[in-house]
């Protein structure tokens, strides 16, 4: 059986929240909303099947998409992170290893390429290569 993929997407804003869940959802992907990192560390914590993370840089909250990035791979290294921005580049080791990051704005696109990218060069939880 095939599972779609579950996308938790990390957007403080209401409109490009909306418009990124359309395109995600267009491309076969399942979406857990949460509007800053503090949400979706909670989220993240009690829902063993999320595959991927899409998160801006800039939000409210305790920390920002990096910081929650480098959090996500710590804890779940096996979930892929693509983190965004329209404002602010990742500097030296803001970005953990394996995730990627797109400047916005995005077309859809490349937005589904990415993510279905980052989610190739995760490792594998099954142990074989």
């Amino acid at each position: 059986i095939v599972k779609n993929p579950v996308v938790l997407l990390v957007e403080d804003e209401p409109l490009v929240r909306l418009t990124q869940v359309d395109i995600l959802k267009e491309s076969e992907f399942w979406v857990v909303e949460a509007q800053d990192a503090d949400e979706a560390f909670e989220l993240l914590k009690s829902r063993p099947e999320i595959d991927a993370i899409l998160t801006d840089v800039d939000m409210p909250g305790s920390m920002d998409g990096f910081e929650f990035a480098r959090l996500v791979r710590q804890g779940w290294p096996e979930v892929a992170v693509l983190v965004i921005s329209g404002k602010t580049g990742p500097g030296p080791g803001d970005l953990p290893p394996n995730a990627m990051f797109l400047h916005k704005p995005i077309m859809p696109d490349d937005l589904i390429a990415a993510l279905q990218d980052v989610m190739a060069r995760r490792p594998q939880n099954s142990g074989v290569s």
